[in-house]
């Protein structure tokens, strides 16, 4: 089997062309042919070695597209092994996955721009904000808030106190808001990076209602993205002007 493999990979039309070439020579020497033959042998072999090398050329182009087709399967295998920067959570997943991502922070976790409102109902209370009271890792809970929230604050303050973990609650940082994003942002116990939950005002992010605005659609950014340091410096800008 292997001898018939290296016998099928051999140029048998190089190794005619040779043998020919060979042939007339030793006729030609021998004066059984005249030079005019021994000069067609001659061109005809120069002919099969350009057709030869032209069927080369064919196959190194067909060659060089399926690698090229490989590459650029391969680049968008690798995209997609690559973590998502952001990862979009909607309205029928936002409780489980912010309940989770209080439940699994650690450190200092700031609240910047939240709407108050939508923590004053009982059961979105204990799933959008006990969670990180109770959570014995979140070491301090620090709200920035605009200033228009100031009631809200006093009417969900009682509940919070009356939690456990409350004491790490810090007198809220009122701020004069010009952003149109609200952020939590913790450090993840598990990974002990810095992630962030983002939200927008306004449709299609924000429900409004007459009593509360609500996020509808969320974004849990990832530790490695570079936008957690944009945020990080948005809120110690904040915290310095106030």
């Amino acid at each position: 089997m292997v001898h018939t493999k290296r016998l099928l990979n051999l140029e048998w039309d190089a190794i005619a062309g040779v043998i020919a070439a060979v042939a007339a020579i030793v006729m030609e020497l021998l004066h059984l042919i005249q030079g005019e033959v021994l000069l067609t042998l001659t061109v005809a072999l120069i002919a099969l070695l350009f057709l030869r090398d032209m069927r080369r050329e064919r196959a190194m182009e067909r060659l060089e597209g399926r690698l090229a087709a490989v590459q650029v399967s391969l680049r968008e295998i690798e995209v997609g092994l690559l973590p998502p920067d952001a990862v979009l959570i909607g309205p029928n997943r936002i409780r489980k996955v912010s309940t989770e991502f209080l439940a699994h922070a650690s450190g200092e976790m700031i609240w910047f721009n939240v709407c108050l409102s939508m923590y004053k109902p009982p059961a979105l209370f204990d799933a959008l904000l006990r969670p990180a009271l109770e959570n014995p890792r979140i070491t301090t809970m620090r709200f920035i808030l605009d200033k228009d929230q100031r009631r809200l604050w006093e009417e969900i303050l009682p509940t919070i106190r009356a939690c456990p973990g409350a004491d790490k609650v810090q007198e809220p940082t009122w701020i004069d808001n010009q952003e149109s994003i609200s952020l939590i942002v913790a450090d993840s116990a598990a990974t002990g990076r810095t992630e962030a939950l983002l939200s927008f005002w306004g449709e299609p992010f924000m429900a409004r209602s007459t009593e509360r605005s609500v996020p509808r659609y969320i974004f849990h950014i990832q530790g490695h993205s570079e936008l957690i340091s944009r945020f990080l410096e948005i809120l110690r800008n904040y915290r310095l002007s106030a």
